[in-house]
């Protein structure tokens, strides 16, 4: 296992760490009206957590313990991972590990954050989910600027952040992100306590890198999650081949695409098999996973490949709202996917998941048109478009 600096604490993170989300589970049963009724009056978390649903942990300890084993060191975890099981999951598998040599990262839920007190609360109840004494790196979760305002300086979170490091209740406080990327530095500034953050950052979305940049010269530790596209990028094509000309799979250039930035500490994998666990341990012992040439040109292809396509779509959402709600970006997205980088799978399953009205409400009016940057005849491109992603 290849090992990194994460920014100033001074600690050697594991270049893949363990994400907690997708823990191989079992349905038991579907709950009963009289099963729903009998959960009025429990607490937030007995009323949220799904019984009707358990984690396989006959699979998932071992395949925890068996990367441990291998060598990796950071395990990300949340509240209402795997039907708000994950956390306790972890803690039994963790009991089969060298405390001192692992590093759990779990969430406060901010949906849950609405008082001062309610940050002890959420960490007490999570210490009691993990079993655990302290937690390694507690993140403010998914936040953006309008939740940081409101809710982490409104409540004035930084006294509780400080009491519980105090304490020891938590060894690093951390955030995970969630809105307009001009807004991290503004959030980190502010702030001026963290020492991690996890960020959204794959081969499909680097609009996060200059933010990766930008933490890393600060001594902040740069977790990368989302490394294979949230699953977008799991699935065989020739991807690898169009960017680099080398035959190797999807999910592997995914991966070492991310750990082939420098300034990525270690980039975390939502793991559901044994397969997956091994694949992406190959890459993490790979002392150079890509080249500073080979990262480059990817990154270039990438963008090169969107310019070759008869639809040049930038996302940069100029054509919304559109009047009859059709969401014009996600359906050249997923065109995108399949017609440039040969995502076909992944395509079809962005276009069944119709965000917005259907490409049928359209009426032609041409606003789209009128505020397109790229000066694309959104109209046309839609019909277009719909017909080739219906057929997939």
């Amino acid at each position: 296992m290849i090992y990194r600096d994460f920014g100033k604490t001074g600690k050697k993170i594991s270049a893949l760490g363990f994400g907690c989300m997708r823990l191989p589970e079992i349905k038991i049963a579907e709950m009963s009206e009289e099963e729903k009724k009998a959960r009025e009056g429990r607490s937030w978390y007995e009323n949220q957590r799904d019984d009707n649903w358990i984690v396989d942990e006959d699979k998932a300890i071992p395949m925890l313990k068996a990367a441990y084993d291998a060598g990796v060191n950071y395990f990300d975890t949340a509240m209402f991972y795997c039907h708000f099981k994950s956390q306790a999951t972890l803690g039994k598998a963790v009991k089969q590990m060298d405390r001192d040599k692992v590093m759990i990262a779990t969430k406060i839920p901010m949906d849950e954050l609405n008082s001062t007190a309610d940050f002890r609360r959420m960490l007490e109840l999570q210490l009691k989910l993990l079993d655990m004494s302290y937690i390694d790196f507690y993140h403010l979760h998914g936040i953006n600027k309008e939740r940081f305002d409101e809710k982490i300086m409104g409540y004035g979170i930084k006294n509780e952040v400080q009491k519980a490091l105090d304490e020891g209740l938590i060894k690093h406080i951390s955030f995970s992100f969630h809105g307009d990327v001009k807004d991290v530095p503004y959030i980190v500034e502010t702030f001026e306590m963290f020492s991690s953050a996890l960020l959204q950052y794959n081969l499909l979305d680097r609009s996060n890198e200059k933010n990766i940049d930008y933490l890393a010269g600060k001594g902040i530790g740069v977790v990368a999650m989302g490394p294979i596209g949230g699953g977008r990028l799991s699935v065989p094509s020739e991807l690898a081949g169009k960017l680099l000309g080398k035959d190797i799979s999807t999910p592997e250039l995914a991966l070492r695409f991310v750990l082939g930035n420098k300034n990525v500490s270690c980039a975390i994998s939502g793991m559901g098999n044994m397969e997956m666990l091994e694949g992406n341990l190959n890459v993490a012992n790979m002392e150079v996973p890509m080249t500073e040439e080979d990262f480059r040109k990817a990154a270039i292809m990438m963008e090169e490949l969107k310019k070759l396509s008869d639809l040049y779509c930038t996302g940069c959402n100029y054509c919304l709202p559109c009047p009859k709600d059709i969401n014009i970006p996600h359906v050249f997205n997923a065109y995108t996917f399949h017609n440039v980088y040969g995502l076909s799978a992944q395509a079809k399953n962005m276009w069944n998941a119709k965000r917005g009205a259907p490409v049928t409400e359209c009426t032609g009016c041409g606003v789209c048109n009128e505020k397109c940057p790229q000066f694309i005849n959104v109209v046309e491109k839609l019909q277009e478009v719909a017909g080739v992603l219906s057929a997939l």
